[in-house]
C-alpha cells in the first residue's frame, strides 16, 4: 500500500478500497460516500467577470449581415475576374477578325487588279 501512497493520482483513484486498512486518525470514515479532497475545498475561486450577453437576435443578425457582406465581396471579384477575361478574349477574337478582314480585302483587290489588266490586253 506504500507505493500507491507514493503515488498521489492511484492513490485518490484507490483510496475508497483502503478505508479498513487506514488508521482513522488519517481518513476518518463518513456515512455519506461522496468526498472532496481538502485541496479542491480550500483552493479559492475568484468570482468570473459577468459577460453581458449578445443575444440570439443580435448575434445572429451580426453575423449574417458579415456572411452576407463577405459572400457579396467574393462573388463580385469573380464576376469582376471572370469579366476581365471574357473581354480580353472578345478583345483578341475582334483582332484576330480585323486581321482576317483586311487579308481578305487585299485578295480581293489583288484579284481584281488581275481582273482589270485581263480586260486591258484583250481590248
Amino acid at each position: 500500500m506504500s507505493s500507491l501512497r507514493s503515488s498521489s493520482s492511484a492513490w485518490r483513484t484507490l483510496s475508497h478500497l483502503s478505508y479498513a486498512r487506514t488508521p482513522t486518525s488519517i481518513i476518518p470514515r463518513s456515512s455519506r460516500a461522496f468526498r472532496t479532497t481538502t485541496t479542491l475545498m480550500e483552493t479559492p475561486t475568484a468570482a468570473l467577470p459577468r459577460r453581458r450577453p449578445v443575444g440570439a437576435f443580435r448575434g445572429g443578425v451580426f453575423g449574417f449581415l458579415l456572411g452576407s457582406t463577405a459572400a457579396g465581396a467574393l462573388v463580385y471579384y469573380y464576376i469582376l475576374d471572370e469579366y476581365k477575361i471574357a473581354n480580353e478574349m472578345l478583345t483578341e477574337d475582334i483582332y484576330a477578325l480585323q486581321a482576317a478582314v483586311q487579308r481578305i480585302h487585299l485578295h480581293v483587290q489583288s484579284l481584281e487588279e488581275q481582273l482589270q489588266e485581263g480586260e486591258r490586253k484583250r481590248r
